[in-house]
């Protein structure tokens, strides 16, 4: 493919989008010609992929998309926070240019990177690079009063929908009132002015003054009003709103209604949500944003979610999955895995059983089935208020435990590992996370030891284990494990009746014949027919449904392996993408590791991936899912 990157025109590849993506990825600077092209012809459809990309050229298409394509203004942000002062640099030619766009976008994001790394360093390293009067043209353009630079020619009207009068009020942080109706219309005014983590530089100096309780209520309602009439898309400052304003509770409120917005033709405002939770960017949010990641059943909503937290993991030089092991929530327990439930004439300690289920102490000590109603000798407002407490610590340790299982299990499938450090501070102590940690086996070179009740290690002998500081530590995979060392394992786990929250130590190990190794096709699985349900099932062990083709259909579905490959499935007659149960059955016709999704396909060209080379983890990961997807 190589050959043909020199000759192809990239306008005609610019509708490809984040397609583009493992083009560049595969061939890196050979494919930049082509990339830049495109995404110069397309911004609004190829900028994402210019992410890791630093040069003149990308500069130049971020600077204008954060000042003028609302679209991927987010994704400009994110490559001006990732390449900084860097980046900035290239833009300082066009910022002391002949007026105009280019340079208008140039100092607007050299306003932006000057307030995130501070203009005086911004200006140092100008000098350094273009001179002293270069520096002096960019510190004009820096020091020039925001307030008035940010103001449009014309300011915006309130719309015809927002009725202000039905808004709460907003009162003053000093305690002397509430802002009165014309003070009410400046704030909405300056919000509208005001983009997603670029707000109007004037909202700094307002914010401090008012009560935040209040201004919060006052954004949801306005989110509400919105709502209300149908969500325009020239009025989402009202949902950028709570970008600014909203806190953890916000975050709670917000992420269920993104997970709907799909399924009611809003998937852009559902994504603009998704920048809204991160720029709230409390932990609380981000867990509902990497709940989105995971559960949502709208494909692309899903897809993107992951994409804001690899963005907000890199941002703080973490991997996706390490960030996800910092967002685990606590739940405001103990450290023990505990809470006090205070009725005020009573209280109840309330613990958590190996698979997170909740149980319920008297202050005798005693177990009870379940929290009891609050009596009349309670307190009449703390008690109903801490039996809600109740009700929402049960469900959210519900969907903890289904949601840390399968990532625990992805992490063993997947080979990953932890320090010794974190697996000790973010695994064993956490209050809940901590008991799946205890129902598994872990390993840490040729040593394989569990996690005690008191949170001590042991080995297979039942003898106490010291993980060593510089250890690398990961899951048990039963191919990691000597058949003897294996079948102890298994006893002893049984014999402490420890219920593992996913298949572990029984995990089968199917493995490829001969013949398989040594191709690219597993023709065992082919021929087969299936219900359609098991294939869109297959979605929660990270395959990936196919692009749609023609008439909207998707005639294959792949999982992602390392290195860039794929094994891919075909299927017929396909799934219809906005009815995918318009068939109950599909037949595979052909399944087989490729080195790219390209249209098929197995029979057209020489294949120099082979199955053999797969690790033998992957392998037997793959084989144990299509041996499950074509059970009788």
């Amino acid at each position: 493919m190589a050959p043909y990157l020199e000759s192809w025109d990239p306008r005609e590849l610019a509708s490809c989008g984040e397609q583009l993506a493992p083009v560049l990825a595969r061939f890196g600077p050979a494919a930049l010609r082509l990339v830049l092209g495109a995404a110069v012809a397309r911004p609004a459809q190829v900028a994402p992929v210019l992410l890791p990309v630093r040069g003149a050229v990308a500069a130049g298409v971020m600077a204008d998309a954060l000042l003028r394509l609302k679209s991927v203004r987010q994704v400009a942000r994110s490559w001006f926070a990732r390449h900084g002062v860097a980046g900035a640099l290239l833009l300082v030619p066009a910022a002391v240019g002949k007026a105009g766009r280019e340079r208008t976008a140039a100092e607007h994001a050299l306003r932006l990177v000057a307030a995130q790394q501070g203009a005086q360093a911004l200006t140092a390293e100008v000098a350094q690079r273009y001179g002293e009067p270069a520096a002096a043209v960019v510190a004009d353009a820096l020091e020039s009063d925001p307030l008035e630079t940010a103001l449009p020619a014309k300011l915006p009207e309130l719309p015809s929908w927002l009725r202000t009068e039905v808004l709460p009020q907003v009162q003053l942080a000093d305690g002397s009132g509430a802002l009165p109706q014309r003070a009410v219309r400046h704030l909405l005014t300056v919000l509208q002015l005001g983009k997603l983590r670029d707000p109007y530089p004037g909202l700094a100096l307002v914010a401090p003054a008012l009560r935040a309780d209040t201004v919060r209520a006052f954004c949801w309602a306005l989110l509400e009003e919105w709502r209300q009439v149908g969500m325009p898309g020239a009025d989402s400052w009202t949902l950028y709103a709570l970008g600014e304003f909203g806190d953890d509770d916000t975050a709670r409120q917000l992420a269920p209604l993104l997970s709907e917005w799909p399924g009611q033709n809003a998937h852009q405002r559902a994504v603009e949500g998704l920048d809204v939770l991160a720029a709230i960017g409390t932990d609380v949010a981000l867990m509902q944003l990497q709940g989105i990641a995971q559960r949502v059943k709208f494909k692309a909503l899903k897809a993107r979610a992951r994409e804001k937290i690899a963005e907000i993991a890199e941002s703080l030089d973490l991997t996706a999955e390490q960030l996800g092991d910092r967002l685990v929530p606590d739940l405001g327990l103990d450290p023990d895995g505990s809470t006090v439930i205070d009725y005020g004439a009573r209280t109840f300690t309330v613990g958590f059983d190996q698979e997170l289920r909740p149980y319920v102490l008297d202050a005798d000590g005693k177990r009870r089935k379940d929290l009891p109603a609050p009596g009349a000798r309670d307190d009449q407002e703390l008690a109903p208020a801490e039996r809600k407490r109740f009700a929402a610590l049960k469900k959210e340790a519900r969907t903890l435990f289904a949601d840390q299982s399968a990532r625990l299990e992805a992490a063993m499938v997947a080979e990953r590992t932890w320090s010794a450090g974190e697996f000790t501070d973010l695994m064993v102590a956490h209050p809940l996370l901590g008991r799946l940690v205890r129902r598994l086996l872990w390993t840490t070179g040729t040593t394989a030891f569990r996690v005690a009740e008191d949170r001590s290690l042991t080995d297979v002998r039942d003898e106490p284990f010291a993980l060593p500081a510089d250890a690398t530590v990961r899951l048990a995979h039963p191919l990691h494990l000597a058949p003897a060392e294996l079948a102890v394992w298994s006893e002893l786990f049984a014999d402490y009746e420890i219920l593992q929250p996913f298949r572990q130590l029984g995990r089968p190990t199917p493995e490829l014949t001969e013949e398989e190794a040594a191709g690219h096709r597993l023709r065992r699985f082919e021929e087969h027919t299936v219900p359609t349900s098991r294939i869109l099932a297959m979605t929660k062990r990270g395959w990936r449904r196919g692009e749609p083709q023609d008439a909207g259909l998707e005639w294959w579905f792949h999982k992602p392996l390392p290195n860039g490959r794929h094994l891919v499935v075909e299927i017929q007659p396909g799934i219809y993408t906005g009815l995918p149960n318009e068939y109950d059955e599909q037949t595979i016709e052909a399944v087989w590791l490729d080195g790219t999704l390209e249209r098929y396909w197995p029979n057209g060209r020489e294949y120099r991936e082979r199955l053999g080379g797969l690790d033998p983890v992957a392998a037997s990961e793959i084989l144990g899912e299509l041996e499950e997807l074509t059970a009788d």
